[in-house]
């Protein structure tokens, strides 16, 4: 059977995805550059504002709200020490009581607070969250530079988490051996495997652990 060929900005079958956050992945971004086959230019340089949600009780739902619109990815599995994450739920503002109820602080496994209104606007919904003990909102900006190596999507980014600035590099693919050639030919061997809640959360003191190469 053979494989298929990814197109970044397309949606495939779920994918798989090694990402690292750290403080230098220069030389490995150099390298992914210099290996990558042409892309798209609508995705050489992206950048975007984004609010993630983040739960002290679970580490299985992703959470986060651009341009409006809310997405929720959830853990699958690891294959190898790459992650697996499918979407879960798709809404945007204003958001009804009972996708709030049925579906999104269910995600976030957290007490259900007081919920009065059939209908919640954004900035509603947000001070909900920060009254909220054991759920937080953090501000995320990202400026993101695309390439494909090993007919895997790879990114390089300048994240700033609260206004920290670190930098992240990934590699994703429905194939889990291209992952993994991948990792091999840009120099990421042996660095730890972390996702964008991982790293938020490490960040802002959620979870006592440093990033890659901190």
């Amino acid at each position: 059977m053979s494989k298929e060929e990814l197109k970044i900005g397309e949606i495939s079958k779920p994918r798989f995805e090694f990402r690292s956050f750290g403080q230098d992945f220069d030389e490995a971004h150099y390298r992914m550059s210099r290996l990558s086959m042409p892309v798209p230019e609508k995705v050489w340089e992206r950048y975007s504002e984004e609010i993630y949600i983040l739960s002290k009780t679970n580490d299985i739902n992703n959470t986060k709200i651009r341009d409006g619109k809310m997405d929720i990815k959830t853990f699958v599995k690891t294959v190898d020490g790459l992650e697996q994450w499918n979407p879960l739920m798709k809404g945007e503002f204003p958001i009804k009581v009972s996708v709030l109820k049925d579906e999104v602080f269910p995600a976030f496994q957290v007490s259900m607070p007081s919920l009065t209104k059939d209908v919640y606007t954004y900035d509603e919904f947000i001070a909900i969250i920060k009254e909220h003990p054991d759920l937080q909102a953090v501000r995320v900006s990202k400026e993101r530079y695309g390439y494909m190596v090993n007919n895997t999507i790879c990114e390089f980014g300048i994240v700033k988490i609260n206004g920290a600035q670190v930098v992240t590099i990934n590699s994703e693919s429905t194939e889990v051996e291209d992952i993994k050639k991948t990792i091999k030919d840009i120099g990421l061997d042996g660095v730890e495997n972390i996702n964008y809640l991982q790293a938020i959360k490490r960040v802002i003191g959620m979870i006592d652990k440093p990033l890659a190469n901190e």
